[in-house]
């Protein structure tokens, strides 16, 4: 059977409720004419008679009433897909997917994401745990719509890298040692460490601290998830590096956090397709650019607008 247009689908339905064809046209403002080709048209691509006249008014007959039922189906989904994409064109709803690191996730992401949910509870978030250049490698093949990545990245494709903020990296020591009010690479060096392995670049920007002062330590053990690693200088295993991106976080008993000297940052870029964003993904870099505050420089920096180059 020809498909069969929806707009000859509401005519049968509004006749088969008014039960005349005069009503359905001016419900449907269209002319009596144009109501009667629709349902002929329906019953010859059909096959079927559709409507039947008992006692004057106009009645489906079995088959239409099975049409009319499919009908009314067709046009509430017809109806309801419109609104989702109405919707998802709007920004209130729809999908963004996100690359980070597992620092980025446990303590900044969450609070764009609950920035998002409270302002646009219909957008939903997903996010994967990346390497910087998984997520960029990711964004250029179109699997990710944002990313938060660590600076500084070479130039790719069709993705835009923009400077986000600059946490300090810092000293977590197990409480009961006996530590300087300042750590340096020298004082660091002889204490067992735990460090992020070489894969990422919070691990080559340790690294390059170390060799500066003339140090090449090896750590007594690798791990890229810092929750863990916290976990481990709390149980006394060793000292570990890592940035300290929320001022109010919640700090074990068991650590002690302190300043390096020379002072270390490490610094997150926001990356995204080059041209048009799609309007959810733009709730959510808002929600991000907000998240500017602490960085290295006081004040809050204005969120950039689209294409607007970073300084």
């Amino acid at each position: 059977m020809r498909e069969i247009s929806l707009d000859r689908l509401k005519t049968l339905v509004a006749v088969a409720d008014t039960g005349s064809f005069a009503d359905a046209a001016q419900a449907l403002h269209l002319s009596p004419p144009t109501v009667s080709l629709h349902i002929a048209d329906l019953e010859e691509r059909v096959g079927a008679l559709l409507l039947s006249r008992k006692r004057g008014q106009i009645r489906p007959t079995s088959v239409g009433e099975v049409l009319v039922e499919r009908a009314r189906r067709l046009l509430a989904d017809a109806e309801q897909t419109l609104e989702d994409i109405e919707r998802h064109a709007q920004g209130l709803a729809g999908r963004v997917r996100i690359g980070a690191s597992t620092g980025a996730i446990a303590h900044l992401l969450p609070q764009a994401l609950e920035a998002v949910r409270l302002h646009h509870p219909d957008i939903d978030v997903q996010v994967a745990i990346l390497t910087s250049q998984e997520t960029l490698d990711r964004l250029r093949r179109g699997a990710l719509d944002l990313g938060l990545v660590a600076l500084p990245q070479a130039p790719v494709a069709g993705v835009v890298i923009k400077p986000w903020r600059q946490d300090p990296v810092m000293a977590f020591l197990p409480s009961h040692w006996t530590r300087p009010k300042y750590v340096t690479p020298e004082w660091l060096t002889g204490q067992p460490l735990i460090l992020n392995d070489s894969t990422t670049r919070l691990s080559r920007l340790t690294t390059e601290w170390f060799a500066a002062a003339g140090h090449h330590p090896t750590p007594r053990i690798e791990i890229n998830y810092n929750d863990a690693i916290k976990s481990l200088v709390a149980a006394g295993y060793g000292a570990a590096l890592l940035p300290h991106e929320a001022k109010n976080a919640p700090l074990d008993e068991r650590i002690a956090m302190h300043p390096l000297r020379p002072a270390l940052w490490r610094a997150l870029g926001i990356a995204h397709h080059a041209g048009h964003i799609e309007q959810a993904t733009q709730y959510v870099l808002d929600a991000l650019w907000g998240l500017q505050e602490g960085t290295k420089k006081t004040g809050t920096r204005r969120s950039p607008k689209l294409g607007e180059p970073v300084r």
